[in-house]
């Protein structure tokens, strides 16, 4: 049957046919309540109880083949059963009880993690106290600059260049961790007694890559039998369940129909489909993705190796269409230098890791301990890395890559970071509620690093024009004034803001073609020149995300999507070809 050789329906008809009994080929929501742990039947469907109106409640069962003789003598022993049993396949009671728990898994889904655990929910934007210390601050600020328009000015420039200066440190680290020698890729494991794996990906209007994406993930080497992927999209988004529908693409791939409720993000349609999930491990992709088809034996044998404390691994992603434009060129010198040095560099000193948005392995049970996704923050991924973090589990990178495509258009661009940021912001503020619990948490090291890698993005983006405005006001009064009037202070501001713009823009190209292969840097070519626009254009969208923070906290900026060209330049980069010939090192 996972092979696609022998059709579900006609092998539990079959079934039905040896145990003389009735054989539903559908089964109505309707009369199946929705008891406490009905889901487990999405899992692994065995038996349920229809109930009807006017007739005798009837169970139906999904009979395995090895417990066909018990059956049978069960139902000679006992004629009567006959009338209040029958048989149906595994597919058609999964879809029946889809719907029939759905407004129940529905509000779970939305309001699980804040019911239970909303120290570490986005649905509160600002609690009670940092709404009253944000208010308090940008009140100082306020009446500081009509008051004291000078010494309000240069408070703010001491702050915000100090700032600056510290979250550099980290990419220097990220510089010095590219320069060591890559360590030996371990062998993939044999392919005996693998468990079940799950693959999760969730669409919305993603009808174009449909075809595309079934093909990818059918390339996955893992046995069919052992797969349970997810194709998890909105109910109301028929276009791509019909899409997907057209191509039937198998036994082992599943359509997952979300309802429609707000917050309309990927991480509810992602935590609605996890009760469901079969795999003792669990794959999180996009809809446009195309992963290296070894990618979940290294992660399985990443796992196996491990203690258990490690609960995800994530796999490295690479943008093929560098080519393509500016944007994506630099986009592809950004995912560089944070997937191939940053993560690994931070993952080998045992810290946090704000996880990539796709490409994630969990342990399944780990996964649903720590509540799944959380359905209200709009970078899912950072979010859920930082908390497995303060709940005591570890992550990890592997060597397999993931190719994308990157936005090429600015719209597109803009509205994909605009929400990364918005997102970033919600994980930070999430985290800082209680900053001594965060600290006791995490520990001094692993908090140091959170606020470099968040804080510290978060602040070197939105304080960029601002860094850019006091370098040219400080450079136009030092030529006003003689030499030796100039104040010490005014100097060393003056230092601190070049070595921070040059130092951004110079880190920035030097961590991603660091870890670039020499095709790679071919492909960005001279558009690395344009750096200081890229900057200008991610301040723009931090400060947007800070507005939409106010005005639409959840709402998710839809990245479209196409089927990949095979056949452009941009492409050249070998879609599967050997990790080693993709520097990653640890």
């Amino acid at each position: 049957m996972s092979d696609g050789w022998v059709d579900p329906q006609a092998y539990y008809a079959a079934l039905a046919r040896m145990l003389r009994l009735p054989y539903l080929s559908q089964v109505h929501a309707e009369g199946i309540t929705d008891i406490r742990h009905l889901d487990t039947q999405l899992v692994q469907p065995s038996t349920i109880r229809l109930q009807h109106a006017r007739q005798p409640p009837v169970t139906i069962i999904v009979p395995e083949a090895r417990r066909i003789p018990m059956i049978l003598g069960m139902l000679e022993r006992l004629p009567a059963l006959r009338h209040s049993l029958a048989v149906a396949a595994g597919e058609t009671v999964r879809r029946a009880v889809w719907k029939a728990g759905a407004p129940r898994r529905l509000q779970e889904t939305v309001g699980g993690l804040f019911d239970k655990t909303p120290r570490f929910s986005a649905r509160i934007v600002l609690l009670g106290r940092q709404g009253f210390y944000t208010g308090v601050a940008v009140t100082a600020v306020a009446i500081g600059t009509l008051i004291a328009p000078s010494l309000a000015l240069l408070i703010l420039h001491v702050l915000m260049s100090s700032l600056y200066f510290i979250s550099l440190w980290l990419k220097a680290f990220a510089i010095r961790h590219c320069r060591e020698p890559a360590q030996p890729i371990a062998p993939l494991p044999e392919k005996r007694n693998l468990p079940v794996y799950t693959v999760m990906v969730a669409l919305y209007r993603e009808a174009a890559v449909a075809g595309q994406l079934v093909a990818i993930l059918k390339r996955l080497n893992w046995p069919p039998s052992l797969l349970d992927i997810k194709l998890v999209c909105e109910a109301d988004d028929r276009e791509t369940i019909e899409a997907l529908e057209a191509l039937r693409p198998g036994p082992q791939f599943e359509i997952v129909e979300v309802p429609a409720m707000h917050p309309r993000t990927k991480p509810k349609a992602l935590t609605y489909a996890l009760p469901a999930a079969r795999g003792t491990f669990l794959a999180i992709y996009d809809a446009e993705d195309r992963p290296h088809p070894d990618q979940l034996l290294e992660a399985y044998g990443r796992f196996a190796r491990a203690p258990p404390e490690l609960a995800c691994v994530q796999a490295p992603l690479i943008i093929t269409n560098a080519r393509d434009s500016w944007l994506s060129a630099l986009f592809s010198l950004e995912y560089s230098a944070l997937f191939r040095a940053l993560l690994p560099m931070l993952a080998r000193a045992g810290m946090p890791l704000p996880l990539g948005g796709t490409s994630n392995h969990f342990r399944t049970a780990v996964l649903r301990a720590a509540g799944g996704w959380d359905p209200f923050n709009v970078t899912e991924d950072a979010d859920l890395g930082m908390r497995l973090y303060r709940l005591g589990y570890r992550a990890d990178v592997i060597f397999r890559h993931t190719l994308e495509d990157a936005p090429t258009t600015l719209k597109s661009w803009c509205g994909q970071r605009t929400r990364w940021y918005k997102g970033w912001l919600q994980t930070w503020l999430v985290m800082m509620r209680n900053p001594r619990q965060l600290r006791r948490e995490m520990g001094w090291k692993a908090f140091a690093i959170f606020q470099l890698m968040i804080g510290g993005m978060l602040v070197s983006s939105l304080a960029h024009p601002f860094i850019l405005l006091f370098f040219f006001f400080t450079l136009a009064a030092l030529l006003e004034s003689p030499a030796t009037g100039i104040h010490m202070l005014s100097k060393t501001l003056f230092t601190i803001d070049i070595v921070n713009i040059l130092g951004s823009y110079s880190a920035f190209l030097a961590v991603g073609a660091a870890a670039m292969i020499h095709h790679e840097k071919r492909l960005v070519g001279w558009r690395w020149m344009l750096i200081p626009v890229y900057w200008m254009l991610v301040s723009f969208s931090a400060w947007r995300a800070v507005v939409e923070l106010k005005t639409r906290p959840f709402f998710w900026h839809k990245t479209p999507h196409q089927p990949h060209a095979q056949g452009r330049p941009a492409a050249r980069l070998r879609p599967y070809s050997h990790p080693q010939n993709v520097r990653i090192p640890r």
